[in-house]
This record gives C-alpha cells, structure tokens and sequence, in this order.
C-alpha cells in the first residue's frame, strides 16, 4: 500500500544524526534578494525540528527553512525564518528547548512550524510518550498565542499495526485539539523518487526540499495570521 511505502521512507528519512552537536537556532541563510516585492512588516517563523529543517546533506541556504523563507518573500511575504532544527532530535528534545528558542527572540513569532516525532518512531519509542511531548509542546504554544504548523509523519509498516493506529493519530489529534494547522504527511512529495533522496537514502536532496517546499508553501502562508488594515483616515 502506498502510505507503507510513504512510512517506510519517513522512518529512513529522520534518523541517524543524533551525534552531532546541537547548534543554536539561526535565521535563514537563504540569498538576499532586494528585488522581490516584499511588502509589510517583518513576520518570524519559527521552525522547530530535526534533520529534515537541519539542512542535512545540502549546503547552506537549501535547507526546508531557508527555502521556506526564500519562497515566502516570494509571494511578498516579509517572511524572517529562525531555524531551530537539531538533526537527530525527538520530541522530547523539542520539549526541553521549545522555552529557550522562544525566550531567546526579540518579540514571539507569527507561528511555529513543527516537524518532530519521526525519531521517536525509528527509536522504537511508545507512541503515548511522543504523543505527550508534543501535546506539552503544544500547549506550551498555546499558552502563547502563537499559531502552529504541524507537519505530520506516519508510523513504519515493521513497527505493526498497532504501533501505526497509535502513531499515525497522534498529529491529526493534537491538530483537532489545538487547532493547529496539520500537513498530514510532510515527507509525500519524496515519495518514490529516489532522485530526490540523497545517497545516503536517508535524506531529501536540495531539488527534494524544494518540492517539500512547493508542496507546504500554500499551507504556512495561509496559517500566517493576517495583517491588520491600518486605520482609515479621519
């Protein structure tokens, strides 16, 4: 079945870079480009993850968050893009520093985009537990009024069937509860096309983030919450 074959690559796709260090969230080093027509004031995102906003394998600049950004300014979104991905992370890794990456920007962000969950999984974690990090995560954001994003992941075949009813339902869940928006699978626009998997058959390429991209973009502009009209004139 084709979600078995999407699951499949999903658990390959998220794992074994938990050695490196963990770096500080960064803002996107995607090109400057003066020319696009970038209207309004500046909106931060914030992109919570691991490898996949990492940039794993892919040089600087082509990573999921810095195409992101480069994307919205495109449609003329004044996007600034913070990107706290930690390869290899799980959700409980996300927990512990969700405060942190908050607490360290100026003033909170337009939203959060959250891509965690796929290392738990590869880890053989319980679902329960993922499931209650993000919902912590969650609510965390909550508390802050600050809108969510979540791009969902899907449970590997082997783990049975079982662990893929519990773990499959956990991001439509939390998007119902919370009412955040949720990408159902964030890895389908890879699915099988080894062209965009890198050697390593791990991760995206560059020409596959960008189709991740292509595919989310729509989403994370319309969760942006809207500009308020300046006041009409007396």
């Amino acid at each position: 079945m084709k979600w078995k074959l999407a699951a499949v690559v999903a658990t390959l796709s998220l794992g074994a870079c938990g050695t490196e260090p963990v770096p500080v969230p960064t803002e996107s080093t995607a090109p400057a480009m003066p020319d696009l027509p970038v209207v309004g004031e500046e909106v931060t995102i914030v992109a919570l993850g691991d490898s996949l906003f990492a940039g794993y394998g892919v040089e600087p600049g082509q990573s999921y968050p810095a195409r992101l950004e480069a994307a919205l300014r495109g449609r003329g979104i004044n996007a600034r893009i913070v990107n706290a991905g930690v390869s290899g992370d799980t959700t409980s890794g996300g927990l512990q520093r969700v405060d942190f990456v908050l607490d360290g920007l100026k003033a909170p962000p337009a939203l959060v985009v959250i891509s965690l969950g796929g290392n738990d999984m590869l880890r053989g974690l319980p679902p329960a537990e993922t499931l209650a990090n993000l919902d912590k995560i969650l609510a965390k954001l909550a508390e802050r009024k600050i809108p969510v994003v979540l791009l969902g992941m899907l449970s590997a075949p082997n783990w049975g069937e079982e662990h893929a009813k519990a773990f499959n339902a956990i991001y439509p869940k939390l998007a119902k509860k919370y009412g955040a928006t949720l990408v159902p699978f964030f890895l389908q626009p890879v699915i099988g096309k080894p062209e965009l998997i890198q050697p390593d058959r791990i991760h995206p390429t560059a020409r596959g983030l960008e189709e991740m991209v292509a595919a989310t973009l729509d989403t994370v502009a319309g969760a942006l919450p809207k500009p308020t009209a300046p006041p009409a004139p007396r």
